[in-house]
């Protein structure tokens, strides 16, 4: 009896511990993980999907000695075993799309095709990268929800990254005129009005300065059938910065079109009414 109370007393110890160790490693890199972004401002990625894998491993081998602690679970495992021909058949293919994920999970460690909190665009779907762990990828979108993908999906998919190595954006702002209003005019109002906003950045090099490239510059981009078209060239330091800048921009640009008597041409449409006889 003396001999089963402190068996007992063993496999719940190991069981607790096992539990504590993972949270407590689960704390430590949280926090590890909030200095970094936030003292370090250094990329999280690597942190969060280490804590996964040594969470898995404390679990793993606390279980494992649980099952090797209590006499009648080594017994199941050891007949499991010796038997392993179908089983272990069968543990493959149910386990195929697991390890797959886990592959594709290191794979986007190591290469980094994304990191965390990087602005994805996976065919239908656009949103901030959230967590990276050992099965899946958490996409967080603009309304808030959570797109779950697995990694062995995600790591053969093609993917447009906002953020892959540079993040500053270029935003197209265009603007049709009619053919009757003052094309430089319209240009100067576009300039004035984007080194106006806060978000607006200089792209150019020193060299392109030196030489005298335009800092945005404005072209007529074609010649519409009712109206010239202008596209002006913005840049911001990111993408959320860069759809700001150019709502802004579209208001602010058309106010002042409005208020200096450039004229935006849009369609008209003539109903004729015929009596009946």
């Amino acid at each position: 009896m003396k001999y089963d109370f402190l068996h007992i007393g063993f496999i719940i110890a190991i069981t607790v511990g096992t539990i504590l160790l993972a949270y407590l490693v689960n704390r430590f890199f949280n926090r590890l993980i909030r200095r970094s972004t936030e003292e370090m401002a250094s990329d999280p990625t690597n942190y969060h999907f280490l804590r996964y894998i040594v969470v898995a491993l404390v679990y793993v081998t606390g279980f494992s000695i649980v099952i090797y602690s209590v006499p009648s679970l080594r017994a199941l495992a050891s007949s499991l075993l010796a038997g392993a021909g179908i089983l272990t058949v069968a543990v493959g293919f149910a386990s195929q799309q697991a390890l797959s994920n886990i592959i594709g999970g290191v794979f986007i460690i190591v290469f980094r095709p994304f990191r965390i909190k990087d602005r994805l665009k996976l065919k239908e779907f656009t949103g901030i990268v959230e967590d990276i762990t050992l099965r899946h990828t958490v996409i967080r979108d603009f309304e808030n929800k959570r797109i779950i993908i697995p990694n062995s999906i995600i790591s053969n998919e093609i993917i447009v990254n906002a953020d892959f190595a540079d993040g500053k954006v270029c935003k197209f702002i265009d603007f049709g005129i009619s053919y009757d209003s003052d094309i430089d005019k319209a240009k100067e109002i576009m300039v004035e009005e984007i080194k106006n906003h806060a978000l607006h950045i200089d792209p150019r090099k020193e060299a392109e300065i030196a030489k005298g490239d335009p800092e945005i510059p404005v072209r007529v981009i074609s010649l519409g059938d009712s109206a010239v078209n202008l596209r002006a060239w913005t840049w911001a330091k990111d993408s959320a910065d860069g759809f700001v800048l150019s709502c802004d921009l579209l208001e602010t640009i058309k106010k002042r079109f409005d208020k200096e008597g450039i004229d935006i041409p849009f369609p008209h449409r003539t109903l004729l009414y015929k009596e009946k006889k």
